[in-house]
């Protein structure tokens, strides 16, 4: 008699998760210091036309960060994929797919950025000082476009070749690295924008080569070796990564909308507090992202390996963690707003007064910008990019009529408003769609157990 039953992974549903979540979290929160730490120099050292002008240059960093998350949630999730799989040619020939990406889509990106990026920032509303500002951080920034990339996306390879604290460290040689040259470049040469943006590439230049290094050593569980580039694997990365893409176009769309709608109703101030406010707010996307990132790994797993009740049991972890610590978040947030805001600056009540608003009213439902990030990711682990694609172009395209009706009644609290109430909507749409899905792998999980009683019953039956 041959009994069918499913293997089981080495660790339970919670265990397999926050093992590839806490590092995860970790890795983007020490990779949003990159970010936050640029923040806290310039606004100490440079004021708030620097903070208006770092804001002005985050929709092209935002570009740059998506194209990373192209090549490494959509390598990520083919590695994870095939080690579920046990298919070893395939695993290799995806890292080399994605090193290759990365190279080509890098170089693309320093081309479009140098040819267009004062253009774009003009778009914005940038001009004098905010635009000099601006330009100087944008132009050194685009000719790094290449290790930006590989900075991103590297490290999620890694982390999916089953060495997630190796992939954390990386990131925090990184991180610490930034850290040291802003205090540098900013606190003692006064080298202003121009040296946050060299500091920012040499230590991601540190996190690219740890992480070359690391898949040409014995470490490894997926070699880096000579192989032909295949380019079905190469368009089947791009086809699941895309989602993150069109994620971050949207980020850097609507924050560059956000941009030129604060200098339309308001001025320099409103736009220095936007920043602050997204420095703010990227501390709890970047622990969702990080949080929801550690869904991928398992959900994709699982699916290799036909374990359906596994990929519902995650979720609902993934759900609950995500959206409570973003309800924690606007909680903390509204109670001690000054403390948070004194981070970036200080002796400046107007700026003061102006994040305070935002606070209250941009960051109110901030937690469904987690859930969000949770459902686009989810539908790349289980190969669903249509509906990934969807819940990222959606989330922009919605927001669109809200930024440009809103303000037309409301002035600058229209600004502020229009991401809450848009998501409020959006939400509506993406969970029935997510429901949906679960309850497809719930029939799957039922016809498996069907399936697996017939054959005890029945002892001629050959499930090989």
């Amino acid at each position: 008699m041959q009994v069918v039953t499913p293997v089981q992974p080495p660790h339970s549903v919670a265990g397999a998760f926050w093992r590839f979540a806490m590092p995860s979290i970790v890795a983007m929160l020490v990779s949003g210091l990159y970010q936050i730490i640029d923040g806290f120099f310039v606004g100490h050292f440079v004021g708030a036309n620097g903070l208006a002008g770092i804001n002005m240059a985050l929709p092209l960093l935002g570009l740059i960060m998506g194209f990373g998350l192209l090549v490494g949630m959509g390598g990520g999730s083919l590695l994870s994929k095939y080690r579920g799989e046990n298919n070893l040619a395939a695993t290799q020939a995806t890292l080399v797919a994605a090193l290759v990406l990365v190279v080509l889509i890098g170089l693309f990106a320093t081309l479009v950025f140098i040819t267009f990026g004062k253009s774009l920032l003009t778009l914005q509303g940038a001009t004098g000082i905010t635009m000099q500002m601006s330009w100087s951080y944008v132009q050194i920034m685009s000719f790094g476009a290449l290790i930006s990339i590989g900075a991103s996306a590297m490290p999620m390879l890694v982390r999916n070749d089953d060495s997630p604290n190796l992939a954390t460290l990386f990131i925090i040689v990184g991180a610490l690295t930034n850290i040291a040259l802003d205090y540098l470049f900013l606190a003692h040469l006064d080298m202003g924008l121009q040296g946050a943006a060299i500091a920012t590439l040499i230590a991601q230049l540190a996190t690219c080569v740890l992480c070359l290094r690391y898949f040409m050593s014995s470490k490894a569980k997926t070699a880096l070796a000579i192989k032909q580039w295949d380019k079905a694997i190469a368009g089947r990365i791009v086809q699941l990564g895309s989602s993150n893409l069109v994620m971050f176009i949207y980020f850097s769309f609507v924050m560059a909308f956000h941009n030129k709608q604060f200098m339309a109703y308001g001025d320099t101030t409103q736009l220095a507090a936007f920043a602050i406010v997204g420095y703010l707010a990227s501390c709890y996307y970047f622990f969702a992202e990080g949080l929801v990132s550690g869904l991928q790994p398992p959900v994709s797993y699982y699916l290799g390996a036909k374990q359906y009740q596994r990929i519902t049991q995650t979720v609902k972890l993934a759900f609950s963690v995500t959206v409570g610590s973003g309800i924690a978040m606007v909680i903390l947030l509204n109670l001690f707003p000054q403390l948070f805001i004194g981070i970036f600056t200080s002796g400046n009540d107007a700026l003061l007064e102006a994040s305070k608003n935002g606070i209250r009213l941009h960051l109110m439902a901030l937690f469904l910008d987690g859930f969000l990030f949770m459902a686009a990711i989810y539908f790349v682990a289980v190969g669903k990019s249509g509906q990934a694609l969807f819940v990222s172009l959606g989330n922009m395209l919605i927001q669109l009529p809200f930024l440009f009706i809103l303000p037309k009644f409301l002035g600058i609290n229209g600004v502020w408003l229009a991401v809450p109430l848009s998501n409020i909507a959006f939400v509506l749409i993406v969970l029935p769609m997510l429901l949906l899905n679960l309850k497809g792998l719930r029939q799957l999980h039922k016809q498996q157990g069907d399936t697996n009683r017939v054959v005890a019953k029945h002892p001629t039956f050959d499930a090989g």
